[in-house]
């Protein structure tokens, strides 16, 4: 039977009360499905290097104990292989990609892998892709990692409480020529929302969130422990550092500025672009995306650069702790480019220009919408169908293959595409098996034409992005604050071919 998120939302308070006591019977000596997998927190981030021929790697998600902040008790979590984020897997460049996904929650689950370009069949969107993972069961992954960059995976089914609850993890392919640096470290910015006793709020799903911001923590982490002044990483003088960003919150967006240091952005969303300086220092990272840093350590031993997310009113993130001899005398000047992945470059003067409109969130616009094909106002809307949000003037009801595509292509199609937030919030809007150039924002043309997977566009703002489709499949195109996609900001496009 597959869960509706309307049906999730009903039972919600009797599944979630369940998680320590199974109200299920289990044969003797036989654990539930969503037996605890782990029970000692884990400091820092695991990393997995995949050697290319050995067997498929386990991920299974399942509950967890762990330390988010120093002080009081450990938190309940959901989590990959016991820990959140779960591993950092590495690949290199044309390696094969062999996943066993496990399921010991207590619902279903799927995993999907953001920003790779691989089959629709091994896309990891429930009722689209593939059915759901029932509890117990698993499900198999194969696909060639064709391009490098930072990317991560995380669920696709009830994504507005699994992701919040912890399953998350980032997925590094390495490049056949990568960067000289010294060092290279992972960060993973989340956040979860806890009461005085360190538990888990248990209020996912509320309409609010569907139809405002998005669910908000109250604690923001970096790596699964809470972020602050007191998190510092040393550094030595001269030291060149490539660090890997990822936003895995499921509505918080960073806004980073970094104590002094001077960063370059060598990718974005994984693909290479020119190396630059952040532009004005503050660096924007939305809900999904992804940004490649490189840092070279001024000679100041003693001192402590602090990175603060300005969107918090500056509120510490992680200290560079500057200590140590020099690694070199003199900083070696702009990274060299890293090589661009092969992506087919849109053709602006022979591509089909398609409109995509965003209204509605609470106190906003349209005053009539579609669900199912039946038009309805919003607060109908919200009141009958817990949803708040329409594209091209039609709710979607997450993955319900009723719907028809918001667009049809054909393989090989040369498309231009005009994002139009006609609403009071920002949006994060990733398509799913394809990178896109982004032309302009807010009708000003961007100078680097930089390639995405997801774009942030303002509140009453614009995008414009164009890209070539071909990859075949119905895939999904939606906001990435995972309360908007369930509050039907969640459609597919459609590539024949």
């Amino acid at each position: 039977m597959t869960v509706t998120r309307r049906r999730f939302l009903q039972s919600a308070s009797a599944t979630l009360g369940s998680l320590a006591l199974p109200s299920v019977p289990t044969g003797a000596g036989t654990p539930p499905a969503w037996e605890t997998i782990c029970t000692t927190p884990v400091p820092a981030l695991a990393s997995t290097r995949i050697v290319p021929g050995a067997n498929a790697i386990p991920l299974t998600a399942g509950v967890c104990q762990r330390r988010i902040r120093d002080e009081g008790p450990e938190t309940g979590l959901w989590a990959f292989n016991g820990t959140s984020p779960g591993p950092a897997l590495r690949y290199r460049q044309g390696d094969t990609v062999e996943v066993l996904v496990s399921n010991r929650l207590p619902q279903p689950t799927t995993v999907h892998w953001h920003g790779l370009r691989l089959p629709n069949a091994m896309d990891g969107v429930p009722n689209v892709t593939q059915a759901p993972i029932l509890p117990g069961s698993t499900f198999a992954v194969r696909y060639a990692a064709i391009d490098a960059g930072t990317y991560w995976y995380h669920p696709h089914q009830s994504s507005f409480e699994q992701v919040p609850r912890g399953l998350y993890g980032m997925l590094v392919v390495e490049e056949a020529k990568p960067p000289r640096v010294d060092r290279e470290l992972e960060w993973v910015l989340a956040d979860f929302k806890l009461d005085k006793a360190n538990r888990q709020v248990e209020d996912f799903g509320r309409v609010r969130d569907f139809g405002s911001e998005g669910r908000l923590g109250n604690v923001v982490t970096l790596n699964g422990t809470a972020a602050g002044a007191n998190r510092a990483i040393d550094v030595r003088p001269g030291e060149r550092v490539r660090i890997r960003l990822l936003n895995a919150a499921s509505a918080r967006a960073f806004v980073l500025e970094f104590g002094g240091l001077a960063p370059w952005i060598v990718t974005y969303d994984g693909q290479a672009v020119q190396p630059h300086p952040i532009p004005d220092g503050r660096l924007l990272l939305g809900a999904g995306q992804r940004t490649d840093l490189v840092i070279d350590v001024p000679d100041a031993a003693g001192k402590r650069f602090l990175v603060t997310d300005q969107r918090r009113g500056g509120e510490a993130i992680v200290a560079l702790a500057c200590a140590g001899r020099p690694v070199r005398a003199k900083a070696p000047g702009r990274p060299p480019a890293i090589a661009p992945n092969r992506l087919a470059e849109p053709n602006i003067g022979k591509a089909t220009d398609h409109y995509l409109v965003f209204e509605g969130g609470i106190g906003g616009e349209p005053a009539i919408g579609r669900v199912d094909g039946k038009a309805l106002n919003v607060d109908d809307i919200m009141k009958k169908h817990g949803l708040a949000w329409t594209m091209n003037y039609t709710a979607q009801q997450e993955h319900a293959m009723m719907h028809e595509p918001l667009f049809r292509f054909r393989r090989g199609e040369h498309v231009t595409l005009k994002l139009l937030n006609n609403t009071d919030y920002e949006h994060p809007i990733h398509m799913h098996g394809h990178f896109f150039r982004v032309l302009a924002l807010n009708d000003v043309k961007t100078r680097l034409r930089e390639w995405r997977d997801t774009v942030m566009i303002d509140a009453r703002g614009s995008a414009d992005i164009a890209f070539v489709a071909d990859n075949v499949g119905e895939w999904m195109f939606h906001c990435h604050i995972l309360d908007h996609a369930a509050g039907g900001m969640m459609g597919t496009v459609i590539v024949e071919g």
